[in-house]
């Protein structure tokens, strides 16, 4: 009888997440649908491609619209602009926030709690608020319209610092105190303990900078003037303008521009959560 019962109630809760089921399901293919159909377009012909009833899947797959997309704008450039601004991003956002979260983590310094207080509400100003100091800066030290103009106002962020110093202080102080009379400096406490055990958060902060800067539009569209320094975002967007009769050109362009960033994000997006839970809900 009891296990009657028991299947009963499993039925029971098994009908009762059908209709949580369906909304993810429903939202999921809302959500997931633009990036097939950007996809599939990229693949067809003109004619396919303002077929009215839409057409869904081109008659043939072909890299055409790649290569006219590549000989239309410097595409090859712009990635390789991206990449570079991506990479120096990560590595000195990644400094930053390592030794800024050890200091506010383990060090006895006054004013370490009001500081930080002081850094967390500089969250609540927008980007946009700080282009005009951001561009002036920029202009009057003759950086405008280069590489480490996109990269400067990144090189460090409260909120990832707020993420490590989180898992940092899970760790306990024992091990800092024993270390110390081991004869560790922090220096080499840092690099050698607490780096490698927070992998986790350090992997989640770097996979979540290099989306940010990839995806980056607003700062590159004020610090950049031509092909020389501008990276995809910005140049998919002078793209427009030069095809934007062809939508089969557009949708090759923003799947280079896109496609990168879609399986970054596939194939990390448990590290992610995983990094963020154990960095942000601690503590």
């Amino acid at each position: 009888m009891k296990k009657k019962l028991s299947l009963s109630g499993l039925t029971r809760i098994s009908f009762a997440k059908i209709p949580v089921y369906f909304f993810l399901i429903l939202g999921s293919i809302i959500m997931v649908f633009p990036f097939i159909w950007m996809i599939l377009t990229s693949f067809k012909t003109h004619a396919e491609a303002i077929m009215f009833p839409p057409k869904f899947f081109p008659a043939n797959f072909s890299f055409v619209n790649y290569r006219e997309a590549f000989s239309m704008a410097p595409f090859g450039k712009y990635f390789i602009n991206s990449v570079i601004v991506m990479v120096l991003s990560v590595l000195t956002t990644t400094t930053t926030t390592i030794l800024a979260s050890f200091a506010f983590s383990k060090l006895k310094f006054p004013g370490r709690s009001l500081i930080f207080s002081i850094l967390l509400s500089l969250m609540m100003i927008p980007f946009e608020m700080l282009i005009i100091t951001n561009y002036t800066t920029i202009v009057k030290i003759k950086l405008y319209n280069t590489i480490p103009a996109l990269v400067m106002p990144f090189i460090a962020s409260i909120f990832y610092t707020y993420i490590l110093k989180n898992f940092f202080d899970t760790i306990s102080d024992n091990l800092y105190y024993s270390a110390r009379i081991d004869g560790a400096s922090n220096w080499l406490y840092l690099w050698r303990i607490m780096v490698p055990i927070a992998k986790p958060s350090l992997f989640t902060i770097i996979l979540l900078n290099a989306l940010s800067s990839w995806n980056s539009f607003m700062w590159p569209l004020y610090v950049t003037s031509d092909a020389k320094s501008r990276t995809l975002p910005y140049g998919l967007q002078v793209f427009t303008t030069e095809a934007a009769s062809y939508s089969e050109y557009l949708m090759a362009a923003s799947t280079i521009v896109v496609l990168p960033m879609i399986i970054l994000f596939i194939l990390t997006r448990k590290y992610i959560v995983n990094g963020v839970s154990s960095g942000g809900l601690k503590g």
